[in-house]
């Protein structure tokens, strides 16, 4: 890792990572991309399960996947069976050589090794620690299993999104688990700094429910203060096919848009219309406003014919893109979006997103490939992080405890 690069503003700490799946690898993810040294301990024979979706990398292997690589690049792998003791040690070995615990097993599953915050606590005081759960660690349903589709059903979300026309239906988006480790991320990083100032650790309780409500901007804030949720169409936002493509508008949300729109749009008899006057009454009649921009909208063969105008008026909207469009998309590309990292089976390496931000005007790469194999970096963890003798590491490996 080049620890020289002033980018890499988590230079220096070291993470120990207990996560899988989608929510805890993120968190940690982000984490690597800023320069912390993130060991990843999987579960010796079967890892991360998400090695195996597909597509995979490797045709000769079927835990290389994409998305495994896209979220646990840049770490370090080392397959520990903590179930048992000799194994468990390594781990408390490993744990007093970081700052960060970051794990997101079901509540009390830690517990259960001896490896929760309060056991850890008690070999390493100053140990920042968190953890990423459905529910909580707290409260009547901390113990519910918990997806990020289960999460969305629950938080009222996968209602909001009805929109009060449609039947529920499955979100392609795993929203709470990328808010969650996003959220985690953040409060890591803080904690973090109130450990350079005082000293003093951190227990981190993060909850992918509460982040996914925490994600509303209207419906929540209005209940709360005694006011209904609205199940209807959002107000001010515009999709609408034309020429066989289709274009997002935003009519409301600044000052002067509706105003600017009906001049764009030549109907001047708009402007006093009193069911067009003002926010409320736009939002009151919503289906008549959208009949209007419709009607206005069929008249173009193409939405690039609409962008062209609307652009040059600098009116927000932009064309509907599809995943294809997105991956070779010329702004995307000047942000390095995409960047590669090396796969020994593939010459061309494996393209993954990039974290989500530029640290100086530039962009961030993972420091590392990926771990490819589970348990592919024992060796120098065990040297260089833990300074193991090589009799202690043979007899390790030996026991078939790494």
């Amino acid at each position: 890792m080049n620890t020289t690069d002033p980018r890499q503003l988590l230079a220096g700490y070291k993470i120990c990572d207990f996560t899988r799946v989608l929510s805890g690898p993120y968190c940690t993810r982000l984490l690597s991309d800023l320069g912390a040294d993130v060991y990843k301990i999987e579960k010796p024979g079967e890892g991360d399960e998400i090695r195996y979706i597909i597509p995979q990398m490797n045709a000769d292997a079927a835990d290389q996947s994409a998305y495994f690589a896209r979220v646990n690049a840049g770490k370090q792998s080392i397959a520990l069976d903590f179930t048992r003791p000799e194994a468990l040690d390594i781990v408390k070995d490993l744990v007093l050589q970081c700052d960060v615990v970051v794990e997101n097993f079901s509540p009390g599953v830690m517990a259960k090794y001896k490896l929760d915050y309060a056991s850890l606590k008690a070999i390493k005081p100053d140990l920042v620690y968190c953890s990423i759960s459905g529910f909580g660690q707290t409260g009547p349903l901390r113990q519910t299993q918990a997806y990020a589709h289960l999460i969305n059903a629950f938080s009222g979300m996968m209602e909001l999104e009805r929109a009060g026309l449609h039947a529920p239906r499955v979100s392609n988006l795993q929203a709470a688990d990328v808010l969650a480790g996003a959220h985690a991320f953040g409060l890591v990083c803080a904690a973090l700094l109130r450990k350079a100032k005082t000293g003093q650790g951190a227990y981190l309780d993060v909850s992918m429910l509460e982040c996914l409500i925490c994600a509303d901007d209207v419906s929540y804030a209005a209940l709360l203060n005694g006011h209904e949720a609205t199940r209807q169409p959002r107000p001010s936002m515009v999709i609408h096919p034309v020429g066989g493509k289709h274009i997002a508008m935003q009519i409301g949300g600044a000052p002067g848009m509706w105003e600017k729109l009906i001049r764009i749009m030549d109907r001047p008899d708009l402007a006093n219309d009193e069911r067009f006057l003002t926010g409320p009454a736009r939002r009151q009649n919503w289906p008549q406003v959208l009949e209007i921009i419709y009607a206005w909208l069929d008249k173009f063969d193409s939405v690039d014919e609409v962008m062209a105008m609307l652009s040059a008026e600098r009116f927000p909207a932009v064309p509907m893109l599809q995943p294809e469009d997105i991956v070779t998309h010329p702004h995307l590309q000047h942000r390095q979006a995409f960047p590669v990292i090396q796969h020994p089976a593939r010459p061309q390496g494996v393209t993954v997103t990039a974290s989500p931000f530029h640290v100086d005007g530039a962009p961030l790469s993972p420091p590392v490939s990926a771990p490819w194999t589970i348990g592919q970096d024992k060796q120098s963890i065990l040297r260089e992080v833990l300074h193991y003798p090589d009799e202690r590491i043979q007899s390790l490996q030996d026991k078939g405890l790494v």
